[in-house]
């Protein structure tokens, strides 16, 4: 991890530095935006599970510094609502819904927890700066912060269905979120289009990898991994608070 941040900063570092060389931009937007999130859960032992699907909301601000060549420079930062977690497939040995017993119904288990996230990535775009579109790439780490989570299920877990299960493992069913504090990587594409007077409007798809875990790895716990993976699909409109005369 340490690896990871150092590599990180040092491209950060880099891309002010360039900033002597190329034309020099003070370009500073808000904004806000909101899509979708897929997430699912890395556990070791494995758990069968199909994709969570959550919000996400909130606020997004970038700083552009620089356009090198044809390459326009920024950092752009958000502040955001997600909610994340988990969605087991409870199959047979023939991929079939596994019936609970006592309710007659195919067994379902969900958990969703919620995070206030803070990604802030190196933004690379290539295009038009001011009327029309360009297409963007944006990598840098990301840090949340859990505050709640809840469980949506159709079953007593007492009274689960043991025998049919091909994936036995479901004690993550009846475990709270151990480790609050949450961090990884994030990287999306992207297009961008600009409007005079009115904004800038981003469509990104973006991945995040989870470095932490959300529940204890050591030889005594149970799970030795457990980190968060997100697919989300994201809106974003920014508006020009500064920016430079050309």
């Amino acid at each position: 991890m340490r690896k990871i941040l150092t590599l990180l900063l040092s491209c950060f570092l880099a891309l002010t530095a360039t900033a002597q060389v190329g034309e020099h931009r003070n370009d500073f937007a808000l904004g806000v935006n909101g899509g979708y999130a897929l997430t699912n859960i890395g556990f070791v032992p494995r758990v069968s599970q199909g994709m969570h699907g959550g919000i996400t909301a909130g606020l997004s601000a970038r700083y552009v510094c620089e356009k090198y060549f044809s390459t326009i420079c920024s950092v752009q930062a958000e502040l955001n609502y997600t909610q994340m977690g988990w969605k087991e497939s409870i199959l047979d040995d023939e991929d079939n819904p596994v019936i609970n017993e006592a309710t007659g119904l195919p067994e379902q288990y969900s958990r969703t927890i919620n995070y206030v996230q803070l990604p802030v990535m190196a933004h690379l775009a290539w295009g038009r700066e001011q009327r029309g579109a360009q297409f963007f790439f944006q990598l840098g780490p990301q840090f949340g912060y859990w505050l709640s989570e809840s469980t949506k299920t159709n079953f007593d877990f007492a009274e689960r269905n043991r025998t049919d299960r091909v994936n036995p493992v479901c004690a993550q069913d009846t475990m709270a979120v151990e480790h609050k504090f949450d961090y990884g990587i994030a990287a999306g594409l992207g297009m961008e289009y600009s409007v005079p007077r009115v904004g800038h409007f981003q469509l990104e798809a973006r991945y995040y990898f989870g470095l932490g875990n959300i529940y204890g790895d050591t030889k005594r716990d149970f799970f030795s991994k457990s980190n968060m993976s997100s697919i989300i699909v994201k809106l974003a409109w920014l508006f020009d608070i500064t920016r430079t005369k050309r």
